[in-house]
């Protein structure tokens, strides 16, 4: 019997056996694999997993590197060399996104603050932010937020302080990065996490109706015994 309740309880010993029933193909697997290194940008890892597995990449993985060091240069504050750096992978990519090249617009007007380059600040807003806030709403709330770190000299007690913060820089360079994958015809995000997210959830809406051997830590896949009394 399940704790107090009508719930099915499945053994660890049946569960396995159930689980041995599922073929799941060694091919599949590593194009899993592959698939979450070339998105997240390992390109060495991808490289030595190619060769070990016989696993190709559905990418160059030289676009890898490129794709990484348009990554580091946004997440090191170096904007203008990000957007050139994308440009030369494919023109097209801001020119189709006018929302990413505002944000990245937006980047480099936070580090000229960041900078304490005031004058440049105001005079890069005024002639290449501004007029993209009157043609969308949006933008321009958004480069309200981003010139109001001016009028604070602690910026620690400015409400809109957190566009100085890493996670601002990362939060760009992520969007940067999916937007290159995407003109690469490749999916923005790895398909790993998304299937370790469904798993979660799988098991969330299995609880309500059994006991079973549940996975509580994805990082080992463990199974752990039901609890019955």
């Amino acid at each position: 019997m399940a704790q107090g309740s009508s719930k099915k309880v499945i053994t660890k010993e049946d569960w396995e056996k159930k689980l041995n029933d599922v073929k799941i193909r060694k091919e599949d697997m590593n194009k899993l694999v592959m698939n979450f290194l070339v998105t997240e940008g390992y390109v060495d890892a991808a490289e030595k997993f190619r060769m070990e597995s016989g696993t190709e990449p559905d990418i160059d993985l030289a676009t890898i590197t490129d794709r990484m060091a348009v990554k580091k240069a946004v997440q090191c504050g170096n904007v203008e060399d990000a957007i050139e750096k994308v440009n030369d992978l494919n023109p097209e990519i801001l020119d189709t996104n006018p929302q990413l090249f505002f944000h990245l617009q937006q980047q480099r007007l936070i580090e000229l603050i960041r900078n304490g380059k005031v004058e440049e600040a105001l005079e890069f807003a005024q002639e290449e932010l501004a007029p993209r806030g009157e043609e969308n709403q949006s933008f321009l709330e958004e480069l309200e937020r981003t010139v109001a770190l001016l009028a604070f000299e602690d910026v620690s007690n400015c409400p809109v302080g957190e566009l100085l913060d890493m996670s601002q820089r990362l939060k760009t360079a992520s969007e940067v990065n999916a937007a290159i994958l995407t003109s690469q015809s490749h999916e923005k995000d790895p398909k790993l996490p998304s299937l370790l997210k469904m798993l979660v959830w799988a098991q969330n809406q299995l609880d309500e109706k059994a006991v079973y051997p549940r996975i509580n830590d994805l990082s080992t896949a463990k199974l752990e015994d039901p609890s019955i009394s």
